[in-house]
């Protein structure tokens, strides 16, 4: 966790607890809680946001492979009419 260990955890935890005082330690505390819960929702908010863009660019170049295979299909078409129209002559 961030390479803090127990015995550093419990050094700033006893410090904030006698800096703040055993009353408001705990409504700092919910507070910090609260915040970082915010922090995550965000962060996974925009993380999501990010996926559904990289879909959006997967699914495009599908979509573009698609034409391209297409083109190829209808040329070949064209080719293979002209030829048939050359040998009906």
């Amino acid at each position: 966790m961030f390479g803090i260990g127990f015995n550093e955890i419990i050094i700033i935890l006893l410090i904030a607890l006698i800096v703040i005082g055993p009353k408001k330690l705990p409504e700092i505390a919910k507070a910090l809680g609260k915040g970082y819960r915010e922090f995550r929702k965000s962060f996974e908010d925009l993380e999501k946001e990010f996926n559904v863009d990289e879909e959006l660019d997967n699914e495009k170049e599908k979509f573009d492979e698609v034409k391209v295979v297409g083109k190829k299909t209808e040329e070949n078409e064209e080719k293979k009419d002209g030829e048939d129209n050359k040998r009906e002559q």
